[in-house]
């Protein structure tokens, strides 16, 4: 509770999702809500809560920045691929008494005409692609992406929001800088100049990023899919709206207490 009376949420952000929340949150004078950036990107988008930028420390780190804060609720909003930042909000609601709530949007679902070869992690999907030539469009990020330097034989278009650093050790990389969303439109577009055969993509859900696999699925193309692995024991929602109910049925009582 901070000084105000007013529930403290904290959100873990970094997503559409997130920043829809963080639009809503504030707006409502019931809470005072901050929202936390891994500070991953570059130039992140100016936020509408106040803002902290870089990492806790880890789930010790994280549990006493809860305690000190006298954070009411945490919301983990990152990316669905953001395995160990969501381990460590877990540990550190658990160690501190935090209740937490995680905020993700739903998995793309397989539909007729797709092409979908499923892996659990990066490492598997640089296999899955082949030991034959292919032209590959990796959309998984920078992070991983050295992952496919174990398959050089490929020849790649790596789009991402910054550049890979190192640059991967690879004979041909075509790189593409851009932030989506990306239209249906414009990613066929990019595989047919680009004469991909393959794209390669993890299971990141919502609609900013579904054209290259509705794309891909016009085309005829294989889609090489790394499916997420989220924490087990939280409470989830998929939306914004759904998070808001959940956020009211849980710290209104503080409020109306006083606590």
């Amino acid at each position: 509770m901070s000084a105000t009376g007013r529930p403290r949420i904290l959100i873990l952000g970094g997503t559409t999702e997130a920043r829809q929340l963080a639009d809503r949150l504030a707006a409502d004078s019931r809470y005072d809500a901050v929202i936390s950036l891994a500070g991953r990107t570059a130039d992140p988008r100016p936020q509408p809560l106040p803002t902290r930028i870089g990492g806790f420390g880890g789930a010790e780190g994280l549990a006493t920045f809860l305690t000190a804060e006298k954070i009411s609720l945490l919301i983990d909003a990152t990316h669905p691929f953001a395995a160990r930042i969501s381990r460590n909000a877990v540990t550190a609601a658990e160690a501190s008494g935090t209740p937490i709530l995680a905020l993700r949007r739903s998995a793309w679902k397989a539909e007729a005409g797709d092409r979908w070869t499923r892996v659990e992690s990066v490492p598997e999907a640089a296999a899955a692609v082949g030991e034959e030539p292919r032209r590959v469009f990796l959309a998984i990020g920078r992070q991983e992406a050295f992952h496919f330097e174990r398959a050089p034989q490929h020849s790649y278009v790596l789009r991402s929001v910054d550049p890979v650093t190192p640059p991967l050790e690879l004979p041909n990389v075509t790189p593409i800088l851009a932030s989506g969303p990306f239209a249906e439109a414009d990613e066929m577009k990019l595989l047919r100049d680009h004469e991909i055969d393959v794209v390669v993509a993890k299971n990141s859900g919502g609609s900013a990023t579904y054209g290259k696999i509705a794309a891909a699925r016009t085309l005829g193309l294989d889609v090489v899919m790394v499916e997420r692995h989220e924490p087990a024991d939280v409470t989830a929602v998929s939306t914004c709206d759904e998070a808001l109910e959940r956020i009211h049925q849980w710290l209104s009582p503080l409020k109306d207490r006083g606590v």
